[in-house]
């Protein structure tokens, strides 16, 4: 990095429909203005798109950016372009999706498992214990969406009561599991529950129940500020704090720190809580009022300060 300006963080997400990524940038920029460094974003214009992040990560690399924080549009399909960025000498931040191959400095995310396993906990409970419950998850090729099945899948052999009725995939958009949901909605008689791989696709499954006119506790992850929102409205059971704003904060800031000669440990990994309607206040706010967590307290203590 040249000395006397700013450092140049080059900041790859999956797509601009998810309101998790949303966050995730909006993250990185605040923290970047707040260190002194500059953001460029680097998103597909088709949302999850491999061909597309291939051809922006040789676009980076072209403006010689000082580090990336980096999150692949799939489990292994970017590894060439990772590896181009390891020998270009970039230093990498990997982010939310765990890379399968290349070097990083470090990764910034949650346990997607332990989130998968908790809320699907949670659900079952809700519904004392027994039902016919269905998944809807997220992108083929996403290590969140398999992380986070097997936590359901997981959490549902130790709940003798609860059948997985169905799984669909919605591709972590709206519209696809609103359209998967009104399929199942067709196709099954009875679902006591649902369990959806992230927020966005809970908010298109909501709507395909009101218009069905069922009623179905549906749970979620992310704990976007739509999702705060239906909890309040009591059209959400739950989410799960998978807050991507603070991952981009705390990405963003292990990317300087690297810069500058700093210590950032190989891993950062935020703690999960679910939010329900007895605890929703701290992430009843719209994005741009969320704080991001102190470096200090994330890396020594484990804690985002809600």
């Amino acid at each position: 990095m040249a000395s006397g300006r700013e450092p140049l963080i080059a900041v790859f997400t999956k797509n601009r429909t998810n309101p998790a990524y949303t966050a995730a940038r909006l993250g990185a920029e605040r923290t970047a203005a707040r260190l002194g460094a500059h953001v460029v974003h680097y998103v597909p214009e088709t949302p999850d798109d491999i061909d597309e992040q291939i051809a922006l990560v040789d676009r980076a690399l072209a403006a010689r950016p000082d580090a990336v924080v980096f999150v692949p549009v799939h489990a292994t399909a970017m590894n060439a372009s990772v590896r181009r960025l390891n020998a270009a000498g970039v230093p990498l931040v990997n982010i939310l999706n765990r890379l399968a191959e290349g070097e990083r400095v470090c990764f910034v995310g949650s346990d997607d498992y332990r989130l998968g396993r908790n809320i699907a906990e949670y659900l079952f409970r809700h519904i004392g214990g027994k039902g016919d419950v269905v998944i809807i998850e997220g992108m083929q090729g996403a290590v969140t969406s398999r992380d986070r099945t097997r936590g359901f899948l997981d959490a549902a052999k130790d709940a003798s009561g609860i059948r997985i009725a169905a799984t669909r995939a919605g591709d972590y958009q709206t519209e696809t599991a609103k359209r998967a949901m009104a399929e199942l909605l067709a196709q099954l008689p009875r679902i006591d529950g649902v369990l959806a791989a992230n927020d966005s696709m809970a908010l298109g499954i909501m709507e395909a129940l009101a218009a069905g006119a069922r009623r179905v506790p549906v749970v979620g992850v992310n704990a976007i500020p739509e999702a705060i929102t239906a909890i309040k409205r009591g059209t959400l059971l739950a989410t799960a704090d998978f807050d991507a704003l603070k991952i981009g904060c705390i990405a963003t800031e292990a990317a300087v720190r690297h810069l500058r000669g700093q210590p950032v440990p190989p891993e950062i990994e935020l703690p999960v809580q679910i939010v329900d309607a007895s605890n929703y206040a701290p992430w009843d706010k719209p994005l741009e009022e969320r704080s991001c967590p102190s470096w200090e307290n994330v890396v020594t203590t484990g804690k985002t300060e809600g």
